[in-house]
């Protein structure tokens, strides 16, 4: 690809993030001024607004890419961004619960360069800030879209919440197992990561006024995206640059988590594989020596190079489901930031 191609793809990136950002952040703010202390100050906290005392701050906080995607749906279709706005905003909250939970659930004491919720303000009110973010995405839905398109999506968002809890259940489920195939392992990804896109995509088209058919094929588009994202997460986890993640490299083989290089990698009938498996049966911390031997394992058993087939080959079945005629340029160029992510 040239490269003043790239520049002009960034550039759009980049308006699409702040586009998003600028429309869905003053409904964020407005729904997290409305908790009651200390929610609304750990919210604040959390999306990067102010300090622990409430005090003003400019930290680092997530991209708005699943709002970014509704919208760009929203406006495929030849619908209202204004209208939309709601829709967005609930998405972001969603994901937020998500993420808060995820903390707590795997003990990770900093997200954005920032502590997390857990661990400034413990776990019980941690859990409760996530349920309080997914009830808020609930009532935004409810209080702010016409009657019959807010039941559609609030049924979208509950069957989203629920599969998104079986994804996670799962993924902690696979850490105390011995064996997970590739199999299970893609399912878990499509519920935890995938659907979340989906519910996106598919809310935005919803909210611009577009029937069932349109709806399922941009449900299937975000969906094929999430799994690639994840699978581009599960690649950073172990390759990644931590000046660009802001985390160790080999996080997760330090954790033994069976991410899908690893899955990859036990499943090859590499005379290796024993090794692999007894590093990850061990009970003791992984040492620097451990991690580093883990990570040559995995790549070359084949690990890296079958999980970067698998992100090329779901960026195709997103594609795939995108409608014909549709002007998706905004799509593809988010789809592209979501994968092209530096590992």
């Amino acid at each position: 690809m040239p490269t003043h191609i790239a520049e002009v793809d960034n550039l759009r990136v980049a308006d699409l993030l702040a586009r998003a950002r600028q429309i869905c952040d003053p409904l964020l703010r407005e729904a997290v001024e409305s908790l009651p202390e200390p929610l609304r100050r750990m919210a604040g906290y959390h999306f990067g607004w102010w300090d622990i005392d409430s005090g003003e701050a400019a930290a680092r906080s997530g991209k708005r890419l699943r709002p970014a995607l509704l919208l760009s749906a929203v406006e495929a279709y030849g619908g209202s961004l204004a209208a939309a706005a709601p829709a967005a905003a609930a998405v972001e909250l969603l994901h937020n619960f998500t993420l808060i939970h995820d903390d707590v659930m795997d003990r990770d004491r900093f997200r954005f360069g920032r502590a997390t919720i857990w661990h400034v303000w413990g776990t019980a009110d941690a859990i409760l800030l996530g349920d309080t973010m997914q009830s808020m995405a609930t009532g935004l839905l409810a209080a702010r879209l016409p009657g019959p398109m807010a039941v559609g999506a609030i049924n979208r968002l509950v069957s989203t919440s629920i599969e998104l809890c079986r994804g996670q259940q799962l993924d902690c489920a696979f850490e105390e197992r011995s064996r997970v195939d590739m199999q299970e392992y893609l399912e878990m990804a499509m519920a935890k990561t995938g659907t979340l896109m989906g519910l996106a995509c598919a809310l935005g088209t919803l909210c611009a006024g577009m029937g069932s058919v349109e709806v399922e094929a941009m449900d299937r588009f975000g969906r094929e995206l999430g799994s690639a994202f994840q699978f581009v997460d599960d690649l950073l986890g172990i390759w990644g640059d931590p000046r660009v993640t802001g985390k160790p490299a080999g996080r997760d083989l330090a954790r033994r988590k069976r991410s899908l290089p690893v899955v990859a990698a036990l499943e090859s009938e590499d005379d290796r594989a024993g090794e692999l498996a007894e590093l990850y049966r061990a009970k003791s911390r992984m040492t620097a020596a451990d991690i580093a031997r883990a990570t040559v394992l995995v790549e070359d058993m084949g690990g890296r190079l079958r999980t970067e087939w698998l992100v090329g080959e779901r960026v195709s079945a997103a594609l795939a489901a995108l409608p014909d005629r549709l002007d998706t340029a905004d799509l593809l160029a988010l789809t592209d930031a979501a994968i092209n992510r530096r590992v």
